[in-house]
Protein backbone atom coordinates (compact mmCIF):
# COMPACT_ATOMS: atom_id res chain seq x y z
CA UNK A 1 0.00 0.00 0.00
CA UNK A 2 0.99 3.65 -1.13
CA UNK A 3 0.41 6.68 1.57
CA UNK A 4 -0.10 10.05 -0.45
CA UNK A 5 1.97 11.35 2.47
CA UNK A 6 5.67 10.16 2.65
CA UNK A 7 8.81 11.14 3.72
CA UNK A 8 12.19 10.28 2.96
CA UNK A 9 12.95 8.85 6.37
CA UNK A 10 10.62 7.38 9.24
CA UNK A 11 11.12 9.88 11.97
CA UNK A 12 11.06 12.61 9.62
CA UNK A 13 7.41 10.86 8.58
CA UNK A 14 6.63 10.28 12.32
CA UNK A 15 7.54 14.26 12.96
CA UNK A 16 5.41 15.49 10.69
CA UNK A 17 2.37 13.12 12.05
CA UNK A 18 3.07 14.43 15.35
CA UNK A 19 3.19 18.29 14.35
CA UNK A 20 0.10 18.10 12.36
CA UNK A 21 -2.60 17.50 14.46
CA UNK A 22 -5.79 15.71 12.67
CA UNK A 23 -8.91 17.40 11.74
CA UNK A 24 -12.27 16.81 13.35
CA UNK A 25 -15.32 17.13 11.52
CA UNK A 26 -16.73 20.47 11.79
CA UNK A 27 -19.93 22.06 13.76
CA UNK A 28 -21.68 19.54 16.21
CA UNK A 29 -21.36 15.81 15.23
CA UNK A 30 -22.24 14.40 18.15
CA UNK A 31 -23.40 11.18 18.38
CA UNK A 32 -23.40 7.58 19.82
CA UNK A 33 -23.73 4.14 17.91
CA UNK A 34 -24.09 6.27 14.49
CA UNK A 35 -26.20 4.60 11.26
CA UNK A 36 -23.63 4.23 7.87
CA UNK A 37 -24.10 7.68 6.44
CA UNK A 38 -26.50 8.13 3.55
CA UNK A 39 -26.13 10.73 0.93
CA UNK A 40 -30.05 11.85 -0.01
CA UNK A 41 -30.86 14.98 -2.27
CA UNK A 42 -27.15 16.72 -1.94
CA UNK A 43 -27.08 16.55 1.35
CA UNK A 44 -25.87 13.89 4.17
CA UNK A 45 -27.62 12.12 7.20
CA UNK A 46 -26.87 9.77 9.96
CA UNK A 47 -28.33 9.02 13.07
CA UNK A 48 -27.74 7.55 16.56
CA UNK A 49 -29.07 5.56 19.33
CA UNK A 50 -32.06 6.97 20.47
CA UNK A 51 -33.23 8.52 17.59
CA UNK A 52 -30.63 11.51 17.73
CA UNK A 53 -29.44 12.48 14.03
CA UNK A 54 -26.62 14.35 12.00
CA UNK A 55 -27.41 16.32 8.66
CA UNK A 56 -24.63 18.23 6.65
CA UNK A 57 -25.22 19.90 3.28
CA UNK A 58 -20.99 18.98 2.52
CA UNK A 59 -20.25 16.17 4.82
CA UNK A 60 -17.89 18.14 6.34
CA UNK A 61 -19.99 20.63 8.84
CA UNK A 62 -22.32 18.55 10.77
CA UNK A 63 -25.61 19.89 13.07
CA UNK A 64 -28.16 18.10 14.62
CA UNK A 65 -31.35 17.23 12.25
CA UNK A 66 -34.85 15.45 13.02
CA UNK A 67 -35.06 12.70 15.64
CA UNK A 68 -36.70 9.47 14.35
CA UNK A 69 -37.89 7.12 16.54
CA UNK A 70 -35.15 4.72 15.96
CA UNK A 71 -34.16 2.71 19.50
CA UNK A 72 -30.83 1.84 19.69
CA UNK A 73 -27.86 1.74 17.30
CA UNK A 74 -29.79 2.10 13.96
CA UNK A 75 -27.99 1.94 10.06
CA UNK A 76 -29.74 2.83 7.02
CA UNK A 77 -29.49 1.67 3.44
CA UNK A 78 -30.30 3.05 -0.07
CA UNK A 79 -32.05 0.47 -2.70
CA UNK A 80 -34.43 1.83 -5.30
CA UNK A 81 -36.38 4.12 -4.74
CA UNK A 82 -36.24 3.98 -0.27
CA UNK A 83 -34.07 4.13 2.26
CA UNK A 84 -34.47 1.60 5.00
CA UNK A 85 -33.29 2.07 8.16
CA UNK A 86 -33.13 -1.15 10.67
CA UNK A 87 -32.54 -0.46 14.67
CA UNK A 88 -33.04 -2.34 17.74
CA UNK A 89 -35.75 -1.36 20.49
CA UNK A 90 -33.66 -2.37 23.42
CA UNK A 91 -30.90 -4.52 24.20
CA UNK A 92 -27.26 -4.10 24.76
CA UNK A 93 -28.34 -3.91 28.62
CA UNK A 94 -30.53 -1.35 28.06
CA UNK A 95 -33.34 -1.61 30.57
CA UNK A 96 -31.54 -4.05 32.28
CA UNK A 97 -31.93 -6.55 30.06
CA UNK A 98 -30.71 -8.16 26.35
CA UNK A 99 -34.04 -8.92 24.83
CA UNK A 100 -34.72 -7.05 22.08
CA UNK A 101 -35.43 -7.16 18.63
CA UNK A 102 -34.47 -5.60 15.12
CA UNK A 103 -36.84 -3.84 13.08
CA UNK A 104 -36.56 -2.44 9.69
CA UNK A 105 -38.62 0.26 8.50
CA UNK A 106 -38.22 2.81 5.04
CA UNK A 107 -38.94 6.05 3.78
CA UNK A 108 -38.72 7.58 0.04
CA UNK A 109 -36.59 10.22 1.41
CA UNK A 110 -34.84 11.41 4.54
CA UNK A 111 -35.69 15.26 4.00
CA UNK A 112 -37.78 15.74 6.81
CA UNK A 113 -39.10 18.94 4.43
CA UNK A 114 -40.21 17.04 1.57
CA UNK A 115 -43.53 15.29 1.30
CA UNK A 116 -42.33 12.09 0.75
CA UNK A 117 -41.08 11.98 4.04
CA UNK A 118 -42.39 9.45 6.48
CA UNK A 119 -41.43 6.03 8.15
CA UNK A 120 -43.48 3.42 7.06
CA UNK A 121 -44.12 -0.80 7.68
CA UNK A 122 -42.18 -1.02 10.80
CA UNK A 123 -41.84 -4.62 11.43
CA UNK A 124 -39.39 -7.05 12.85
CA UNK A 125 -37.13 -8.78 11.65
CA UNK A 126 -34.75 -10.65 14.23
CA UNK A 127 -35.06 -11.19 17.96
CA UNK A 128 -33.79 -12.33 21.05
CA UNK A 129 -35.53 -13.18 24.48
CA UNK A 130 -32.67 -12.39 26.84
CA UNK A 131 -32.00 -15.91 27.49
CA UNK A 132 -30.31 -17.17 24.39
CA UNK A 133 -26.93 -16.47 23.66
CA UNK A 134 -27.66 -13.30 21.49
CA UNK A 135 -28.48 -9.94 21.65
CA UNK A 136 -30.32 -8.27 18.77
CA UNK A 137 -29.00 -5.26 18.52
CA UNK A 138 -26.06 -3.43 16.48
CA UNK A 139 -27.63 -4.07 12.86
CA UNK A 140 -25.47 -3.52 9.90
CA UNK A 141 -26.96 -4.32 6.24
CA UNK A 142 -25.22 -5.56 3.21
CA UNK A 143 -26.89 -6.13 -0.42
CA UNK A 144 -24.66 -8.10 -1.83
CA UNK A 145 -23.95 -6.96 -5.40
CA UNK A 146 -23.09 -10.30 -6.46
CA UNK A 147 -26.91 -11.90 -6.32
CA UNK A 148 -28.69 -8.81 -5.10
CA UNK A 149 -29.15 -10.88 -1.86
CA UNK A 150 -29.92 -8.81 1.15
CA UNK A 151 -28.76 -9.00 4.90
CA UNK A 152 -28.42 -7.53 7.82
CA UNK A 153 -25.68 -8.62 10.85
CA UNK A 154 -26.69 -8.29 14.41
CA UNK A 155 -25.27 -8.88 18.42
CA UNK A 156 -23.37 -7.88 20.85
CA UNK A 157 -20.69 -9.52 23.44
CA UNK A 158 -23.53 -10.91 24.96
CA UNK A 159 -23.30 -14.25 22.97
CA UNK A 160 -23.42 -14.89 19.03
CA UNK A 161 -23.01 -12.39 16.11
CA UNK A 162 -25.62 -13.53 13.58
CA UNK A 163 -26.72 -12.89 9.83
CA UNK A 164 -29.90 -13.47 8.88
CA UNK A 165 -31.61 -13.02 5.06
CA UNK A 166 -33.83 -9.93 4.19
CA UNK A 167 -36.31 -9.33 1.13
CA UNK A 168 -34.14 -6.71 -0.93
CA UNK A 169 -37.81 -5.60 -1.83
CA UNK A 170 -39.65 -5.24 1.35
CA UNK A 171 -36.59 -5.63 4.05
CA UNK A 172 -38.95 -8.15 5.35
CA UNK A 173 -37.05 -11.17 6.63
CA UNK A 174 -37.76 -13.87 4.06
CA UNK A 175 -39.86 -16.59 5.29
CA UNK A 176 -37.84 -19.74 6.57
CA UNK A 177 -34.39 -17.69 6.47
CA UNK A 178 -32.77 -19.03 10.03
CA UNK A 179 -30.10 -16.85 11.71
CA UNK A 180 -26.81 -17.76 11.54
CA UNK A 181 -23.92 -17.05 14.02
CA UNK A 182 -20.69 -15.97 12.56
CA UNK A 183 -18.96 -13.87 15.31
CA UNK A 184 -18.49 -13.63 19.10
CA UNK A 185 -16.44 -11.29 21.15
CA UNK A 186 -17.75 -7.76 19.07
CA UNK A 187 -20.41 -5.40 18.38
CA UNK A 188 -21.45 -3.13 16.07
CA UNK A 189 -21.41 -5.07 13.08
CA UNK A 190 -20.81 -4.09 9.53
CA UNK A 191 -20.52 -6.47 6.35
CA UNK A 192 -19.22 -5.40 3.08
CA UNK A 193 -18.13 -7.26 -0.47
CA UNK A 194 -15.08 -6.23 -2.77
CA UNK A 195 -13.33 -8.73 -4.96
CA UNK A 196 -14.54 -12.10 -3.85
CA UNK A 197 -14.48 -11.93 -0.44
CA UNK A 198 -16.96 -11.06 2.28
CA UNK A 199 -15.27 -8.45 4.98
CA UNK A 200 -17.12 -8.75 8.30
CA UNK A 201 -16.26 -5.49 10.60
CA UNK A 202 -16.66 -5.71 14.27
CA UNK A 203 -15.74 -3.49 16.68
CA UNK A 204 -14.26 -4.70 19.74
CA UNK A 205 -12.92 -3.71 23.02
CA UNK A 206 -15.45 -1.59 25.74
CA UNK A 207 -18.01 1.43 25.68
CA UNK A 208 -19.35 3.89 27.05
CA UNK A 209 -16.73 4.94 29.51
CA UNK A 210 -15.80 8.40 27.74
CA UNK A 211 -11.84 8.42 27.58
CA UNK A 212 -11.21 4.83 29.14
CA UNK A 213 -13.41 3.15 25.99
CA UNK A 214 -11.27 0.62 25.04
CA UNK A 215 -13.08 0.26 21.47
CA UNK A 216 -11.35 -0.21 18.17
CA UNK A 217 -12.53 -2.38 14.97
CA UNK A 218 -11.38 -5.27 13.88
CA UNK A 219 -12.11 -7.51 10.82
CA UNK A 220 -12.00 -10.74 8.87
CA UNK A 221 -13.26 -12.09 5.65
CA UNK A 222 -14.88 -15.32 3.63
CA UNK A 223 -15.55 -16.18 0.14
CA UNK A 224 -18.74 -17.02 1.84
CA UNK A 225 -21.54 -14.89 3.37
CA UNK A 226 -22.22 -17.38 6.12
CA UNK A 227 -18.30 -17.15 7.40
CA UNK A 228 -16.18 -18.62 8.39
CA UNK A 229 -14.94 -15.25 8.51
CA UNK A 230 -10.97 -15.32 9.20
CA UNK A 231 -8.59 -12.68 10.22
CA UNK A 232 -4.89 -12.35 8.60
CA UNK A 233 -3.85 -14.99 11.37
CA UNK A 234 -6.10 -17.61 10.17
CA UNK A 235 -8.59 -16.77 13.70
CA UNK A 236 -12.14 -17.57 13.28
CA UNK A 237 -14.42 -14.45 14.39
CA UNK A 238 -16.01 -17.64 16.34
CA UNK A 239 -13.78 -17.55 17.90
CA UNK A 240 -12.34 -13.92 18.93
CA UNK A 241 -10.55 -13.87 16.06
CA UNK A 242 -10.14 -10.23 14.40
CA UNK A 243 -7.40 -8.04 12.48
CA UNK A 244 -7.24 -4.55 13.30
CA UNK A 245 -8.11 -1.32 11.40
CA UNK A 246 -8.35 1.15 13.43
CA UNK A 247 -7.88 1.94 17.12
CA UNK A 248 -7.46 5.06 19.30
CA UNK A 249 -5.19 8.01 18.33
CA UNK A 250 -4.07 11.43 18.74
CA UNK A 251 -7.13 12.83 20.77
CA UNK A 252 -9.38 10.54 19.47
CA UNK A 253 -10.71 7.53 21.53
CA UNK A 254 -12.60 4.59 20.88
CA UNK A 255 -13.46 4.36 17.55
CA UNK A 256 -16.69 1.69 16.49
CA UNK A 257 -19.50 1.25 14.68
CA UNK A 258 -18.43 0.95 11.29
CA UNK A 259 -19.79 2.05 7.90
CA UNK A 260 -18.84 2.33 4.28
CA UNK A 261 -18.65 4.60 2.01
CA UNK A 262 -18.10 4.59 -1.77
CA UNK A 263 -17.69 7.55 -3.33
CA UNK A 264 -16.98 6.31 -6.79
CA UNK A 265 -13.55 6.60 -8.86
CA UNK A 266 -11.32 4.51 -6.17
CA UNK A 267 -12.30 7.26 -3.06
CA UNK A 268 -13.83 4.88 -0.49
CA UNK A 269 -14.00 6.42 3.34
CA UNK A 270 -15.63 4.82 6.07
CA UNK A 271 -17.98 6.48 9.16
CA UNK A 272 -17.50 5.44 12.49
CA UNK A 273 -18.14 7.53 16.00
CA UNK A 274 -15.48 7.82 18.54
CA UNK A 275 -16.38 7.36 22.24
CA UNK A 276 -14.51 10.50 22.55
CA UNK A 277 -12.90 13.42 21.35
CA UNK A 278 -10.59 14.70 23.72
CA UNK A 279 -10.69 18.00 22.51
CA UNK A 280 -14.43 18.22 22.91
CA UNK A 281 -14.96 17.42 26.20
CA UNK A 282 -14.65 13.71 25.75
CA UNK A 283 -18.24 13.58 24.04
CA UNK A 284 -19.01 11.24 21.65
CA UNK A 285 -18.56 12.25 18.21
CA UNK A 286 -18.64 11.14 13.77
CA UNK A 287 -16.05 11.13 12.32
CA UNK A 288 -15.40 10.04 8.45
CA UNK A 289 -12.08 8.92 7.36
CA UNK A 290 -10.65 7.29 3.96
CA UNK A 291 -10.47 3.47 3.88
CA UNK A 292 -7.43 2.26 2.22
CA UNK A 293 -6.86 -1.87 1.04
CA UNK A 294 -3.41 -3.51 1.04
CA UNK A 295 -3.09 -7.30 -0.04
CA UNK A 296 -6.48 -7.94 0.61
CA UNK A 297 -7.38 -6.11 3.91
CA UNK A 298 -9.01 -2.66 4.44
CA UNK A 299 -6.84 -0.12 6.18
CA UNK A 300 -7.66 2.82 8.21
CA UNK A 301 -6.73 5.88 6.34
CA UNK A 302 -5.72 9.33 7.57
CA UNK A 303 -7.68 12.71 6.28
CA UNK A 304 -5.27 15.30 4.65
CA UNK A 305 -3.22 16.93 7.26
CA UNK A 306 -1.75 20.92 6.88
CA UNK A 307 1.90 20.54 6.97
CA UNK A 308 4.54 21.91 3.94
CA UNK A 309 4.87 19.14 1.24
CA UNK A 310 6.30 18.35 -2.09
CA UNK A 311 3.47 17.11 -4.67
CA UNK A 312 5.22 14.44 -6.05
CA UNK A 313 3.71 12.78 -9.61
CA UNK A 314 2.77 9.27 -9.26
CA UNK A 315 2.87 8.71 -13.12
CA UNK A 316 6.43 9.90 -13.56
CA UNK A 317 8.26 11.21 -9.61
CA UNK A 318 8.57 14.38 -10.83
CA UNK A 319 7.38 17.35 -8.45
CA UNK A 320 5.09 20.21 -9.14
CA UNK A 321 6.93 23.60 -8.84
CA UNK A 322 6.64 27.15 -10.28
CA UNK A 323 8.20 27.49 -13.06
CA UNK A 324 10.79 29.95 -12.93
CA UNK A 325 14.58 30.41 -13.34
CA UNK A 326 16.54 27.35 -11.66
CA UNK A 327 18.76 29.33 -9.24
CA UNK A 328 22.25 26.99 -8.56
CA UNK A 329 23.47 26.87 -5.44
CA UNK A 330 27.14 27.12 -4.24
CA UNK A 331 29.39 23.82 -4.97
CA UNK A 332 30.82 23.96 -2.15
CA UNK A 333 34.64 21.99 -1.22
CA UNK A 334 36.91 22.00 -4.56
CA UNK A 335 36.93 20.23 -8.14
CA UNK A 336 34.15 18.12 -8.94
CA UNK A 337 31.23 18.39 -6.02
CA UNK A 338 34.18 18.28 -3.89
CA UNK A 339 36.36 15.56 -4.89
CA UNK A 340 36.61 12.09 -6.44
CA UNK A 341 35.70 8.68 -4.24
CA UNK A 342 34.66 10.66 -0.96
CA UNK A 343 38.53 12.32 -0.90
CA UNK A 344 37.43 15.97 -0.81
CA UNK A 345 39.74 18.82 -1.20
CA UNK A 346 41.41 19.05 2.39
CA UNK A 347 40.52 21.64 5.26
CA UNK A 348 37.74 21.94 7.06
CA UNK A 349 34.38 20.23 5.68
CA UNK A 350 31.30 23.26 6.28
CA UNK A 351 27.89 22.49 5.72
CA UNK A 352 25.78 24.16 2.39
CA UNK A 353 22.89 25.94 3.68
CA UNK A 354 19.33 25.32 2.09
CA UNK A 355 18.56 27.46 -0.52
CA UNK A 356 16.06 30.51 1.26
CA UNK A 357 13.15 31.83 -0.49
CA UNK A 358 14.47 35.46 0.30
CA UNK A 359 17.62 34.20 -2.43
CA UNK A 360 15.41 33.32 -5.33
CA UNK A 361 12.06 34.87 -4.58
CA UNK A 362 12.77 38.75 -5.57
CA UNK A 363 13.42 37.25 -9.00
CA UNK A 364 9.74 35.69 -9.62
CA UNK A 365 7.51 37.50 -11.89
CA UNK A 366 4.59 39.69 -10.14
CA UNK A 367 1.61 37.87 -11.84
CA UNK A 368 0.49 34.94 -12.75
CA UNK A 369 3.50 31.96 -12.79
CA UNK A 370 2.60 28.87 -14.81
CA UNK A 371 3.21 25.10 -13.14
CA UNK A 372 5.50 22.69 -14.65
CA UNK A 373 6.49 19.74 -13.41
CA UNK A 374 10.59 18.72 -12.60
CA UNK A 375 13.39 17.20 -10.74
CA UNK A 376 12.98 17.66 -6.65
CA UNK A 377 15.44 19.68 -5.65
CA UNK A 378 14.03 20.95 -2.06
CA UNK A 379 14.46 24.57 -3.83
CA UNK A 380 11.50 27.39 -2.25
CA UNK A 381 9.72 27.00 -6.03
CA UNK A 382 8.71 23.26 -5.28
CA UNK A 383 7.61 23.82 -1.41
CA UNK A 384 3.60 23.43 -0.74
CA UNK A 385 2.56 24.65 2.31
CA UNK A 386 -1.24 23.10 2.69
CA UNK A 387 -3.41 25.06 4.88
CA UNK A 388 -7.51 24.04 6.04
CA UNK A 389 -9.71 27.47 5.00
CA UNK A 390 -12.37 28.20 7.68
CA UNK A 391 -15.77 28.98 6.59
CA UNK A 392 -15.41 27.60 2.90
CA UNK A 393 -17.26 24.11 3.51
CA UNK A 394 -15.57 20.88 2.67
CA UNK A 395 -16.45 17.24 1.17
CA UNK A 396 -17.16 14.05 3.58
CA UNK A 397 -14.43 13.77 6.19
CA UNK A 398 -12.16 16.88 5.27
CA UNK A 399 -12.34 20.84 4.93
CA UNK A 400 -11.13 22.74 1.40
CA UNK A 401 -7.53 23.53 1.47
CA UNK A 402 -5.33 25.95 0.08
CA UNK A 403 -2.27 25.05 -1.55
CA UNK A 404 0.30 28.15 -1.30
CA UNK A 405 4.61 28.59 -1.99
CA UNK A 406 5.73 28.08 1.41
CA UNK A 407 6.28 31.45 2.96
CA UNK A 408 4.47 33.17 0.44
CA UNK A 409 0.74 33.83 -0.49
CA UNK A 410 1.09 32.71 -3.97
CA UNK A 411 -1.74 30.25 -4.32
CA UNK A 412 -1.99 27.48 -6.71
CA UNK A 413 -5.58 27.84 -8.91
CA UNK A 414 -7.59 26.53 -11.43
CA UNK A 415 -8.14 28.91 -14.51
CA UNK A 416 -10.73 29.12 -17.35
CA UNK A 417 -8.95 26.70 -19.56
CA UNK A 418 -8.38 23.95 -17.58
CA UNK A 419 -4.95 24.11 -17.01
CA UNK A 420 -3.27 25.74 -13.43
CA UNK A 421 -1.25 28.58 -12.45
CA UNK A 422 0.07 30.52 -9.48
CA UNK A 423 -1.76 33.53 -8.73
CA UNK A 424 0.04 36.47 -6.62
CA UNK A 425 -2.40 36.00 -3.49
CA UNK A 426 -5.09 33.56 -2.22
CA UNK A 427 -8.38 35.57 -2.22
CA UNK A 428 -10.72 32.45 -1.29
CA UNK A 429 -12.22 31.86 -4.87
CA UNK A 430 -13.40 28.39 -5.78
CA UNK A 431 -10.81 27.89 -7.90
CA UNK A 432 -8.10 28.49 -5.34
CA UNK A 433 -9.84 25.71 -2.98
CA UNK A 434 -8.83 22.39 -3.00
CA UNK A 435 -10.25 18.82 -1.98
CA UNK A 436 -7.42 16.30 -1.62
CA UNK A 437 -8.99 12.60 -1.38
CA UNK A 438 -7.22 9.69 0.00
CA UNK A 439 -7.74 6.93 -3.04
CA UNK A 440 -7.70 2.64 -1.96
CA UNK A 441 -4.19 2.21 -3.10
CA UNK A 442 -3.30 5.37 -0.83
CA UNK A 443 -2.21 8.05 -3.24
CA UNK A 444 -4.27 11.13 -3.87
CA UNK A 445 -6.50 12.62 -5.85
CA UNK A 446 -6.41 16.72 -6.53
CA UNK A 447 -9.26 18.37 -7.03
CA UNK A 448 -10.35 22.32 -7.18
CA UNK A 449 -13.58 23.49 -5.85
CA UNK A 450 -14.65 24.39 -8.87
CA UNK A 451 -12.69 25.83 -12.21
CA UNK A 452 -13.99 28.71 -14.05
CA UNK A 453 -16.05 27.66 -17.07
CA UNK A 454 -16.69 23.83 -15.94
CA UNK A 455 -19.31 22.01 -14.76
CA UNK A 456 -17.63 18.96 -14.62
CA UNK A 457 -15.14 18.20 -11.33
CA UNK A 458 -11.91 18.38 -12.99
CA UNK A 459 -8.88 16.79 -11.38
CA UNK A 460 -5.22 17.76 -11.30
CA UNK A 461 -3.34 15.36 -13.96
CA UNK A 462 0.37 14.96 -15.39
CA UNK A 463 0.68 15.18 -19.29
CA UNK A 464 4.09 13.28 -20.09
CA UNK A 465 6.42 13.90 -17.64
CA UNK A 466 6.24 17.67 -17.05
CA UNK A 467 2.99 18.89 -17.69
CA UNK A 468 0.57 19.33 -15.38
CA UNK A 469 -3.32 20.32 -16.33
CA UNK A 470 -6.93 19.38 -14.93
CA UNK A 471 -8.56 16.79 -16.46
CA UNK A 472 -11.52 14.53 -15.73
CA UNK A 473 -10.23 11.97 -13.16
CA UNK A 474 -9.69 8.57 -14.74
CA UNK A 475 -9.36 5.72 -11.76
CA UNK A 476 -8.12 3.43 -14.28
CA UNK A 477 -4.88 5.83 -14.73
CA UNK A 478 -2.02 7.06 -12.69
CA UNK A 479 -1.89 10.01 -14.20
CA UNK A 480 -3.82 11.82 -12.00
CA UNK A 481 -2.69 10.12 -8.86
CA UNK A 482 -0.10 11.97 -6.87
CA UNK A 483 1.92 11.97 -3.17
CA UNK A 484 2.80 14.47 -0.47
CA UNK A 485 6.05 13.95 0.61
CA UNK A 486 7.79 15.94 3.84
CA UNK A 487 10.44 18.10 2.07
Amino acid sequence: MKSCILAAAVPTLLSLWLSSPALALDGEPYIHDPSTVVQCDGKYYAFGTGGSGLVSDDGWTWHSGTRVQAGAAPDLIHMGDRYYMAYASSGGGLGGGHASSIHVKWSKTLDPSSPDYGWNDDHVVASSDGVEDCDAIDPGFLLDPTSGRLWVTYGTYFGFIRIVELDPKTGHHVEGNQPVNIAIDCEATDPLYRDGWYYLFGTHGTCCDGANSTYNIRVGRSRNILGPYLDNLGNDMLKGGGKLVVAASGRFVGPGHFGLMDLGDGVQKFSCHYEADLDKGGRSVLDIRPLLWKDGWPVAGDNFKEGTYEIQSERSGYAVELAVDFVRMGRGGRGMGGGFGGRGGGGPVTPIPAQALAEVSSNWPSGNLDIRLGDFMFRPHQKWTITAVTNAGGYPGSPYFKITIAGTDRALAATAGAEVVAVPAFTGQPEQLWRIDQLTDGTCRIMPKAAPNSTEPLALSAIGYSTPTLAKFDPKSDKARWNFKAP
